[in-house]
């Protein structure tokens, strides 16, 4: 299979953002830009992530300039300040690791192995390492937001530690940042439809972006299990 090509399921992901983004305008009676757009280059971006296409970086950067706002706007500064201070450099970052890791802009650079980042995974006892890692360090931010007065702190703690974590595994082509992101995702979706409750603006467009990321990291899962045994 050639896996520069989106498949079926990865423009079921797309087109139903884009169809999502617009049900929601329609039935809210808004229409939500900054959020739909977050979204859909949001969803464009995990999709070649899934691929391993190092082409995520261009759509990752656009996305994760407009969640900081979003989340700022939102009350969660937990969120706000990984996607301000963290994801922004990680996407240039990313894009020169992927490039040292074989992933190639065009099928001219290929070096007959396609242009895919070429990915690799922990043993057991680095994969028990992270988790207990990552367990502390979401229970120490929680405190610290909490004391901040983030109205959310341990969820926002869970998606601000993992998403660290994921990025930079992501950045180094582990696979098992997929794990990570699997659990950041449902976090996310929770964190945000308690969001929506609360009236707050662009979370509509932002749950429907958190659900479309979770189909994404469990297929991106099911195909780097293939890309790093290879």
């Amino acid at each position: 299979m050639n896996n520069r090509v989106l498949n079926l399921y990865d423009w079921f992901l797309i087109v139903g953002v884009i169809a999502s983004n617009i049900i929601y305008s329609v039935m809210t009676g808004t229409l939500d830009v900054l959020g739909s757009v977050a979204g859909i280059t949001g969803v464009l971006c995990v999709v070649l992530v899934a691929k391993g296409s190092i082409w995520n970086y261009i759509f990752g950067l656009v996305n994760v300039s407009l969640y900081a706002y979003i989340s700022y706007k939102a009350a969660l500064y937990g969120d706000a300040a990984l996607n301000a201070l963290y994801y922004v450099p990680m996407q240039f970052i990313g894009w020169w690791q992927w490039r040292k890791r074989g992933a190639a802009v065009s099928e001219a650079e290929a070096d007959g192995n396609g242009v895919q980042v070429k990915a690799r995974r922990f043993t057991w006892m680095q994969r028990a390492l992270l988790a207990v890692g990552c367990i502390v360090a979401v229970i120490s931010v929680g405190f610290v937001l909490k004391h901040f007065g983030d109205p959310q702190p341990f969820k926002d703690s869970t998606t601000t530690v993992l998403s660290i974590v994921a990025q930079a595994l992501m950045a180094l082509a582990f696979m098992e940042q997929w794990a990570l992101w699997i659990i950041t995702n449902v976090v996310s979706v929770v964190m945000w439809c308690i969001c929506v409750t609360r009236g707050e603006a662009h979370a509509g467009v932002m749950v429907i972006m958190w659900v479309f990321y979770l189909l994404n990291s469990i297929n991106g899962l099911r195909v780097w299990l293939k890309l790093s045994r290879e």
